[in-house]
């Protein structure tokens, strides 16, 4: 039985025979494209020559790592549903079309793979000619074994011709693969086009010949391109003869692997939850190592996700306790190391990830379960109507969810364990869906990434790379080579109109490794352009900004000027960020890595591994040794150089990135070693000086380090000064004796707080008589109630104790305004408790009234709210629902008690 080792790379050698040139996977997260979350298809990392930039090959093949998660909820419920997986594609580029496509296509799968003929079908669209001819003369299949069909299925992108987008575009041939006849199948003719089961599709051909424009105007490419798509999981299924992806040598070790590292004390998981948690494993441990860190956002929330589905998939069983999904990373691994080597020197850093963002979840599910149900049980009680109940429980479901990460599955379990089945939940779960769609589309409002992989502008066939000139140069001169207004190519621009300008050659820097792109001007005689930022499309410079006055017109000659100071200053910040992950590396350990940077013109941004916050004592050592190598004066070194030579040499790279054949090194004196492609000073000298404005948590595992340099740290720093200064005139102390000033000052104003709060209770103390005095009794249980100003919930709490400590059985509810606050506390003496009466359920009849929340024991509870307003009108109510309870209770009142 052929592997999928074996299948992968016959693949591949399959086409290298065929001319295409071998293109490693792209990481999981595109490059230069903030369109996209995640690189979801093997075309992706080729948009630039789609675009029309072909670069020294026309002819590719790869096998390319992809994630998506828009089929989710069909994970585990079908046989061939992933999050991740592997697309195996042949890619031509303005080179060979449909005949090669097709032909190579059956070929590969007839002769290299050895599938039976009679085991294939074949799809065209139903206006491709072309493709049809070629099937049945060429290939010649059975004329009743291919099938036509429409715009949705087999046409790129989906329905394009009648709804869009604009772009490249062209109809698809698919190939299918034939299991047998389905017994249970009800079509009257089973073909391709049938979900039944019986046919498995497993090759993909787009064949790429149009741009869309407005209207459905389908243009003909001057190159027209081909696109496949075969996915290995489901092409390996079909040559081991499985019916699931899952039976695979793809799954299976990771099943067994579940079988043994989690299903523990003879407890066995129900098999789709195997199957979801063998496949979002891959999905994980791929992403992490593709430099996706579990956190809130984007792509982070989509890892945090699955880790969290997963364990609690796991948790639901009650076998385990704590983080276990992240055991079974060593086996992930094992399974694909040879095709992605570079994960077995992870799976360590990977799996403390993980387990520390299960940990994480398990903390959460654990507090937040209980308050959950409590707030579940509290407004099923409420005086609202059922619809509104109904509607408050919804909503209370989806911040549970959106705020605290805790999975629908254990909402589930919150509504069944607190007595809410049936038609009610329904209506509970249609709320839920409604917050959480409108939460997707103000998601979907503030991000950019818009899922199109051709959102960008049509660059046109031909074009070349944009030559750099800016590592030596500021200022430089160009040829206009196209122009756009509103993403369509125009032939000239006149003032005041905005622009994107490519030109043949710039100084301007184009965003990218985390540099912000430049801002200059572009001029010629009488008319200028102020450029505000620059991008790129593959190696294609984009220029972006507003022709201040003048025309201009394709082919002008024009220069390009950055703004220099600007410049020097993010490249200080370059610069003092690779002195910065050095000096971060020295201090802490080599276990530091990269994980994001941002190098803008007034700050720096450097994102990190590490486990714990960074102590004041190491921010001055890490500050005071990149002080120092700036006041060295060394020199900072920029070569190119074969990437085997150097990874040899010991470069850090971003271990998420993907490096061409040639890279470039910055190289500082021996101590700094890193690829990139940036722009740095000559000498660490011009950074000035460094100093580091904060430094915090951003995620698992993941800290956060701000700082600035030259002018900006020196302005800082003044800013500190004057601070200080206005401090040590307010005070009336000498500069060097403000910190002791300040900290004898602050010793002295907490004991005339606490002098204060002696006071204050004493004051209160004197009343507490009164209240008891004047408090009813029902059944001979005094009901104090009492409100008060200024009095925080520790000293509620001191009153409270005063009260139960002076009577034998009452039930004690204060509030209290504090600072904007309002708190409640309710109190039980103990014989009371003991005959039923319990301070944390009265606690959830009183909330409401001043929609707060709360809990606690049943001898104190206490709740919080911003609704001061509220407070008097919530103590009246709370006197009125403990009387009620007092009566409904079966409390017998001792004979002889005495209320004092």
């Amino acid at each position: 039985m052929m592997t999928a080792n074996e299948i992968r790379k016959n693949f591949l050698e399959f086409f290298k025979m065929k001319g295409h040139t071998i293109v490693a996977s792209d990481s999981l997260v595109p490059k230069d494209d903030p369109t996209v979350l995640f690189t979801t298809a093997g075309m992706q990392q080729f948009k630039r020559q789609f675009l029309g930039q072909i670069d020294n090959y026309t002819r590719a093949a790869t096998c390319q790592k992809c994630l998506r998660t828009d089929d989710l909820d069909q994970v585990g419920r079908t046989a061939f549903h992933h999050t991740f997986f592997e697309m195996l594609g042949n890619f031509s580029f303005g080179d060979y079309f449909k005949k090669e496509a097709i032909t190579w296509g059956w070929e590969f799968l007839t002769q290299k793979l050895n599938i039976p003929v009679e085991r294939l079908w074949a799809s065209v669209y139903k206006e491709d000619r072309e493709a049809e001819e070629i099937w049945l003369k060429k290939v010649k299949i059975p004329s009743e074994k291919l099938v036509r069909l429409g715009d949705k299925s087999n046409f790129w992108p989906s329905e394009a011709k009648e709804k869009g987008p604009n772009g490249p575009c062209g109809s698809c041939s698919e190939i299918f693969y034939d299991y047998g006849v389905n017994p249970n199948c009800k079509s009257a003719k089973c073909d391709p086009s049938c979900d039944c089961g019986r046919f498995s599709e497993v090759w993909n051909l787009v064949f790429t010949q149009f741009n869309r424009k407005d209207g459905g105007v389908l243009e003909p490419l001057p190159n027209k391109n081909i696109d496949t798509g075969m996915g290995l999981e489901r092409l390996v299924a079909v040559v081991q003869g499985k019916k699931s992806n899952y039976a695979t040598d793809l799954f299976m070790p990771i099943l067994d692997a579940i079988e043994k590292e989690i299903e523990v004390n003879g407890v066995h998981l129900d098999q789709r939850d195997k199957l979801v948690i063998a496949d979002h494993i891959r999905a994980i441990v791929f992403g992490i190592a593709d430099g996706v860190i579990p956190s809130n956002g984007e792509r982070g929330y989509v890892i945090k996700k699955l880790i969290v589905e997963t364990t609690d998939l796991v948790l639901n069983y009650r076998i385990i306790t704590g983080p276990s999904i992240y055991r079974l990373v060593p086996y992930v691994i094992s399974v694909m190391n040879e095709q992605y080597p570079e994960l077995v020197s992870e799976i360590n850093r990977i799996s403390s990830i993980i387990k520390k963002a299960e940990e994480a979840y398990i903390k959460v599910r654990t507090e937040i379960l209980p308050l959950l149900e409590r707030d579940i049980d509290r407004i099923k009680r409420s005086a609202d109507s059922k619809q509104e109940q109904i509607k408050k429980i919804g909503l209370k479901c989806f911040i549970a969810h959106d705020t605290f990460g805790v999975t629908e599955s254990t909402i589930l379990s919150a509504l069944n364990a607190t007595g809410i089945l049936g038609y009610e939940q329904e209506d509970i779960w249609k709320t839920y869906r409604e917050e959480f769609r409108e939460q997707q589309e103000r998601s979907r409002a503030t991000s950019k990434m818009t899922g199109d992989v051709f959102t960008d502008v049509y660059l046109g066939p031909n074009l070349p790379k944009t030559k750099f000139l800016g590592y030596e140069h500021f200022q430089s001169a160009g040829t206009i080579l196209k122009m756009f207004k509103n993403n369509k190519k125009v032939e000239s621009v006149d003032e005041g109109e905005e622009v994107k300008i490519i030109l043949d050659q710039t100084p301007f820097y184009a965003e990218s490794g985390g540099q912000i792109g430049d801002t200059g001007t572009i001029s010629k005689d009488g008319a200028t352009i102020r450029v505000n930022d620059t991008q790129k499309i593959g190696g294609v410079f984009i220029h972006a900004g507003t022709v201040i006055q003048g025309t201009f017109r394709l082919n002008d000659v024009v220069q390009a000027q950055i703004d220099a100071e600007r410049r020097l200053s993010i490249m200080r910040n370059h610069t003092a960020t690779h002195l910065l992950q050095a000096a971060l590396r020295e201090v802490l350990g080599a276990h530091v890595q990269q994980q994001g940077s941002l190098v803008a013109e007034d700050r720096l941004r450097f994102d990190f591994t590490h486990h714990q916050a960074i102590s004041k004592d190491d921010i001055l050592q890490i500050e005071s040794l990149i002080n120092t190598h700036i006041m060295s004066c060394d020199s900072v070194d920029r070569k190119e150089m074969p990437l085997s030579e150097a990874k040899a040499s010991g470069a850090l790279a971003f271990f998420a990135e993907k490096y061409g054949e040639t890279v470039r090194v910055v190289s500082i004196d021996g101590y700094s070693q890193e690829f990139c492609g940036g722009t740095h000073l000559n000498s660490t000298g011009q950074v000035g000086l460094f100093k580091i404005i904060s430094e915090s948590a951003i995620a698992q595992g993941i800290r956060r380090v701000e700082a600035a340099t030259g002018k900006f740290a020196l302005e800082l720093i003044k800013t500190q000064e004057k601070q200080l200064e206005k401090i040590a005139q307010t005070i009336k102390a000498p500069l060097k004796e403000v910190a002791e000033r300040v900290d004898h000052q602050t010793k002295r104003l907490r004991e005339l707080e606490k002098e204060m709060e002696h006071l204050r209770f004493e004051v209160i103390k004197n009343f507490t008589d009164d209240i008891i005095q004047n408090a009813p009794t029902v059944k001979e249980v005094k009901i104090i109630t009492s409100t008060f100003k200024e009095v925080d919930a520790m000293m509620l709490r001191k009153v409270s104790d005063l009260i139960k400590q002076k009577t034998k059985s009452a039930v004690v509810a204060l509030g209290s305004a504090f600072q904007g606050s309002a708190f409640i506390l309710v109190a039980v003496t103990d014989d009371l408790v003991q005959k039923g009466l319990k301070a944390n359920e009265l606690i959830k009849l009183i909330t409401p009234t001043i929609n707060g929340t709360g809990g606690g024991r049943p001898q104190l509870a206490q709740a919080g709210s911003k609704e001061v307003a509220k407070l008097d009108d919530a103590i009246n109510q709370a006197k009125q629902l403990i009387m009620q309870n007092l009566q409904c209770t079966n409390y017998k009142p001792q004979t002889n008690s005495n209320s004092q």
